[in-house]
């Protein structure tokens, strides 16, 4: 009984201290674009949300003037433009953010020279800064929106936690593989649709409808008996294919805000995908892993264990609906 107790404080505690906004992970972009031989034009986007907005700005090298614009707010970020004027190419030089703390938000760089390939990394508190290549690397801009992908998922809360409840209700099997199977399919339909601009749809009820999703996976555990199956248990692949359809909005509307390079658009949108996938993938795999372990350890306190999660997930998501409806 003590294993439960502290098992369900642990569960309550890290999804109550979760972000109530949909799609948390929402780095900051930086993008240096060529116009002329020494003239730059400079795009800086910090999110509100961490520390960003507030404390990085552009690190140039000392050859580069920046003149920069009133920033302005748009959306959840602070976007500054202005003008960078350099004495020499940027090859070999080190640009970044300046001001990056343990703990706040990534950041993207993209440097787009004129007439050569463009050049992204993803800027983090460890490595704020990049030495742009004379010749870039081939798959930096997959290796970079792969990472994106997969940060996304698992810092994403509304996410993750959808996928967990997945695993709970389902528990094993080829039942957990199919359902994640059509709830890939389903968000990678939406989320290249959208990002293509075939259609799309407002992001604040995109996020609280994410939010329901959620409260009904939950409930659905809660009120699982055994002897009965009810349709998430029946068809849980057609649930999870509705509901994928759902997250792939939301996922449209995360990299919409990260921003894709103009010339790299399949690249970008195939690798942030797979690293979506991947990041599942280790939802999907540590979670079962747990139940399996405690199937076989402590198999009376399984059934317990998975109720108090599923309760700590419904209230934590029903406090988002609320949240995202009244905001």
């Amino acid at each position: 009984m003590r294993t439960i107790v502290l098992l369900a404080f642990c569960t309550l505690m890290l999804v109550l201290g979760a972000p109530a906004r949909a799609d948390e992970l929402r780095p900051g972009y930086l993008e240096l674009s060529q116009q002329t031989r020494s003239d730059w034009k400079l795009v800086w986007k910090a999110p509100i949300l961490g520390s960003l907005a507030v404390r990085a700005e552009p690190l140039l090298p000392r050859f580069c003037k920046l003149k920069l614009q009133t920033p302005r707010v748009s959306g959840a970020a602070v976007v500054a433009t202005g003008t960078v004027t350099c004495t020499r190419s940027l090859e070999g030089a080190t640009v970044g953010l300046r001001g990056m703390e343990p703990g706040s938000t990534d950041a993207l760089l993209r440097v787009a020279p004129l007439g050569r390939p463009v050049q992204t990394q993803q800027l983090t508190p460890d490595r704020s800064s990049y030495t742009i290549s004379a010749v870039p690397d081939g798959w930096q801009v997959a290796r970079t929106y792969f990472m994106i992908g997969v940060e996304h998922i698992l810092g994403g809360y509304d996410h993750l936690l959808f996928v967990l409840a997945l695993v709970l209700l389902l528990q094993r099997g080829w039942p957990v593989v199919k359902a994640a199977t059509a709830f890939t399919v389903a968000h990678s339909i939406t989320l290249v649709g959208t990002t293509l601009g075939l259609f799309g749809l407002p992001q604040a009820p995109v996020e609280a409808l994410i939010a329901l999703s959620i409260v009904f996976l939950a409930v659905e555990i809660v009120k699982t008996r055994e002897g009965e199956r009810r349709l998430s248990e029946r068809l849980p692949w057609v649930v999870a294919f509705l509901f994928g359809l759902l997250h792939g909005f939301g996922f449209a509307g995360a990299l919409r805000e990260i921003g894709l390079p103009e010339t790299d658009v399949p690249v970008a949108l195939l690798t942030f995908n797979l690293g979506v996938e991947a990041g599942q993938l280790l939802i999907i795999a540590g979670s079962s892993a747990v139940l399996a372990v405690m199937r076989h350890m402590a198999p009376k306190a399984l059934r317990p264990a998975i109720q108090i999660a599923a309760y700590a997930i419904g209230i934590t998501a029903s406090f988002w609906f609320i949240d995202r409806v009244l905001a």
